[in-house]
Order: structure tokens, then sequence, then C-alpha cells
């Protein structure tokens, strides 16, 4: 049976997926078969499994650096945000409905033993288990049902790593306050204290660790510098989503939506040259970008309802009249187009006047598509006339059906991983382009095409291309998260820690 360590913080953003990644990374290169687990995560950027299945994305990146297929027993229950109280509730990859954050917190004990079935599948399968919490153990109004943080440590019967941000300031009161709020039995369960995201000279750190590891009783296990890796984040916390970036040669503008949902569909174009991804929330920040990315969102009628009354519909609506480059993803491609309608209040009810960029309409249905599929762009208008053929492959996750009119052509044919169907989808005007694929531009010939060809209106001649092959890219990344774990933690520790269990 798999032997396991959970890593836990102080708060959320803390860095607990990124070090629980390096944890993966590490384990795998020292020869060990090793899966990520996480009971509980609310995430809006999610994956679909080869089984058609639903789970968080920070998982799915976890099982990457590990080196093992995602497996949505990796993360049995998926809480996706509709509003601010109300979450819709996946559990084993399957969407279980929509509930209020009362009534799921009165619900979610009940949901222990599928989330202890899908911990066993794991543990029959690997060496070693490497369990991320959630938020914070010392929330004291949700102990009491807790099932994701000292609650999943006592069923795992896990040691459990504790990690502080000291970029964000007061990580020695995170720290000692997080163990002071909890109960002796999970005091014991802490075996180590992690400092996250240090920049400086670690010699000055030295007398508040000295002090922390007295107050605490906990050894101090390492002091983790800011480490300068691009791996996938976790939804709107992301540092990616602050500020706008400087304008470079080929400017690409992405509408950061208030439920904004896998963003890191995007995140391959920061890995080309002369290429700059900003993320827009305000009209004033827009200008006249080359392209515009209309992302996913878990709420697309509510999105674009935010975007009409902050003004930025109109900012695209004009920068698109004067040539920007339109591009929509799953729920940004339903804004596109006339109308977005939910007779069965799926989102909001009743009906929506799109943005009318494209000959289309939507209609919310209460069963999700959920699915993988492969295939190719058709004979697309326009600038992205050149991607012709080219190989596309993603996954969908969305509530509602689109339906073309007109001349409007679809821009992909599809093979469903899944069913075997075969179908054409999205679609395609002179500077305007939808479809509900995740993932089309993780191939290398869509990216540079795209890039290519917005470069070559603007009389950019060279080559733009990717530095790097994205898949390749990402390997590099787990590796330096690695090597800079193994200088900065005690890994000798951390081996015992894991020897020893809780």
């Amino acid at each position: 049976m798999a032997k396991a360590i959970m890593v836990q913080g102080t708060m959320s953003n803390v860095g607990k997926s990124v070090i629980a990644a390096g944890l993966c990374r590490i384990f795998r290169q020292d020869g060990f078969r090793v899966a990520p687990f996480k009971s509980q995560n609310m995430a809006l950027n999610s994956f679909i499994t080869r089984e058609g299945l639903e789970m968080g994305r920070a998982q799915v990146m976890q099982a990457e650096a590990a080196g093992v297929e995602p497996s949505v027993a990796m993360n049995p229950i998926l809480l996706k945000p509709t509003n601010d109280v109300g979450s819709q509730v996946i559990v084993n990859g399957e969407v279980r409905g929509t509930m209020s954050a009362r009534d799921y917190f009165r619900m979610k004990k009940s949901l222990v033993p599928e989330i202890m079935a899908a911990y066993r599948r794991l543990e029959e399968a690997f060496d070693i288990i490497v369990i991320e919490g959630a938020g914070s153990p010392a929330e004291i109004n949700l102990k009491q049902d807790d099932i994701v943080n000292m609650g999943m440590a006592k069923l795992a019967h896990a040691p459990v790593l504790l990690v502080g941000d000291i970029d964000r300031g007061g990580v020695f009161a995170q720290l000692y306050g997080t163990v002071a709020l909890l109960e002796e039995e999970e005091k014991r369960l802490i075996k180590g204290l992690i400092i996250n995201k240090f920049r400086g000279d670690k010699t000055i750190l030295d007398p508040g660790v000295e002090m922390l590891e007295q107050l605490t009783g906990l050894p101090v296990i390492g002091v983790t510098p800011y480490l300068h890796v691009s791996l996938e984040d976790e939804d709107s916390l992301s540092e990616r989503l602050e500020g706008t970036q400087k304008v470079d040669l080929i400017d690409i503008a992405v509408i950061r939506l208030p439920r904004i949902s896998n963003f890191t569909d995007f995140n391959v174009f920061e890995g080309m040259e002369g290429v700059s991804l900003r993320y827009v929330s305000a009209a004033h920040q827009l200008g006249r970008p080359d392209l515009m990315i209309l992302p996913g969102t878990k709420n697309t009628m509510r999105d674009l309802l935010w975007m009409r009354q902050n003004g930025l519909e109109a900012a695209i609506l004009k920068a698109h009249r004067a040539g920007s480059v339109v591009f929509g993803v799953c729920g940004g491609y339903q804004m596109l187009g006339n109308s977005i309608s939910d007779p069965d209040g799926v989102e909001e009810g009743g009906s929506i006047r799109g943005m009318g960029l494209l000959d289309a309409d939507t209609v919310f249905e209460a069963e999700k598509a959920r699915t993988r599929a492969e295939g190719h762009i058709l004979n697309p208008r326009g600038i992205l006339k050149p991607l012709a053929g080219a190989a596309v492959t993603g996954y969908e996750i969305h509530m509602g059906r689109t339906v073309v009119h007109g001349d409007v052509q679809p821009l992909t044919e599809i093979t469903d991983i899944i069913t075997g169907e075969r179908k054409q989808e999205g679609a395609c005007g002179e500077r305007v382009y939808g479809s509900y694929l995740h993932g089309i531009f993780d191939s290398r010939e869509i990216v540079s095409g795209v890039v290519r060809a917005l470069a070559e209106e603007k009389g950019i001649s060279g080559e733009m291309e990717m530095t790097v092959d994205f898949a390749a890219f990402k390997e590099t990344q787990y590796d330096l998260l690695a090597a800079g774990l193994r200088e900065h933690l005690d890994m000798k520790r951390i081996y015992r820690v894991l020897e020893e269990g809780a």
C-alpha cells in the first residue's frame, strides 16, 4: 500500500499546488510510482479525462509532474462556483447538481465513502501519494466537517507539511497562528514547516526561524525561494491575471471575466518571442490588440452582462471594427452569437442578446457536454485561412448547444474520442472565430500559425515560432521546480517523515 504525505497551507495561494507538484516530480525522479490527490478542489480550471470525467487542472498538472495519466480518482470532488454563494458539485467526474454553500456544507460529510474509495484506488496502484489540502486547516468555523485538510490527513493517516507564504507578509504569524488554532491531535500530524516564496538574504531570516521552531515545537524543513518556473495556476488567484503587461510586437488581450475558467488554454502564448499576453478587465485597458480572446466562463450570461455594463463589450466591438481579430473559446464562443437562451434555468434563466459577431444562437441544456476530441481545422475564412487542415486536440466542457445559421462556416471537424461520433463544431467569419475546444491552442502548428498570420498582416518580417515544443517546455519546468525544491528542502527529513507516517 502507498505511503502518503500531505501539503497544507496557512491560506489560499501560498504555493501548496506547486510544492505538491515538485514533490511528485522528485519522488518520480527517485524511482517511485507517485500520484497526487486532493479530496475536494474548488476551481474553474478543469479537465476531461480519457473516460470523459471532469477533474481539477491542478491535479492534472501534478499528474504530469509525476509522469502519470490524470485520473478522476486524484480529485474526487470538484466545486465550480456559479455565483458568490453556490457551486456546481462534481463527484467522481459527474455533475451531482448545483448547491448553495450551506446545502453543500450539510451534505459533504456523506461524500467521505466516495473520497476514500477514490483514495484506495490510488493507494493500491502507487508507492507514494502526495495529498494537497485546501485553504487553511485553521478555518475554525469549518473544522467540524472537514474533508480536505486535517480531516483528510486523519482518514489517510498522512503526516503533514505546513506551508506559509512570506511574499505576502506575516509568515511567522501565519504559521504560528495556524498551529495554535489546531487541536492537539491535529498538531501531532504536522511534521514540518515550510516558508515559501522567499526573496533575499536567508541569514536575515534565521533568527525568526529559530524563534518559530521554539514557539511551535516544529522544525522548519525548508525556506524555498521564489522559483521562476512557468506552471499552471489555480483560477483567479493566478498572478498571471494581475496587472497589465507591456505590449509587444504581437498584442494578445484575454478578457478577464469575473468567472473566467480554463485560462490555462492561453499559457502557450507566453512561450513565444515577441508576443505579449495581457489580461484585461476594464475598457480603458483594452486598446487595439491584434487578437482579443474571450475565454471560458462558469456563467456565460452573467459575465456577458458584466462586460455590457462596464463598457468592455462596446470596446471589443469597436476594436473589432478597427481590425482586431476575435476568438471565443467555450463560453466566450457562446457570447459571440446573436442570443443565449436558458429555458431550464441552468445559469440565469430567460435569454440575453449576444454580441452579434457570429450568426449563431446558443440554448443551454441541463446535460453537460463533457468529452475529449481530436480532428482538424476545416477551411477558415479570413486571416486564419492558412490554418486549414491543421490538427487539433482538446476537450469540451459546456452546458449549451450552439447552432450556426446562414453562411457561417464551422471551424473544425472532430471525432469524439469517448463515443466515436464525428462532427463539425465552432464557427468562423472574416475576423471572428469560435470553438468549444479547450486546448485548441496547445498545438505548436496552430499557435505558431495564429501568431504568424497576425505578424504578416502587420508587415512584421521573419518567422515567429514557439521557442520550444509546449509539452517539452512543461517537462523542463517540472525538472526546474524539482531541482529548486531539492536544494532548499530537507529531503532526507521528508523521506524520514514519509517512512514514519503519521
